[in-house]
């Protein structure tokens, strides 16, 4: 095995847990009694740092204020997933 397929193997695995926990989180804010618990604030400091640069880039789109559904958690699974198909 050579280093170049172990790094590749170990960025795809973070990529696919990073998608697993922005998932988690996602079925967790539908639960209110679940916010504001431990795992959902882990989840919230491991998820938020992908999230939050979509969030500001769209927040940028006038059409875009105001809008009911986070677009921002979308765009950033979408961008994990196309990394995860790069790999």
């Amino acid at each position: 095995m050579t280093l170049y397929s172990i790094v590749r193997q170990v960025a795809f695995s973070v990529l696919n847990m990073l998608q697993i926990a922005m998932l988690v989180r996602a079925l967790m804010s539908w639960i209110p009694s679940l916010r504001g618990s431990t795992l959902d604030n882990i989840l919230y400091q491991i998820t938020e740092p992908i999230i939050l640069p979509f969030r500001q880039l769209l927040s940028r789109i006038p059409g875009l204020q105001g809008f009911p559904l986070d677009l921002s958690f979308l765009a950033a699974y979408i961008a994990l997933s196309i990394l995860i198909n790069l790999l």
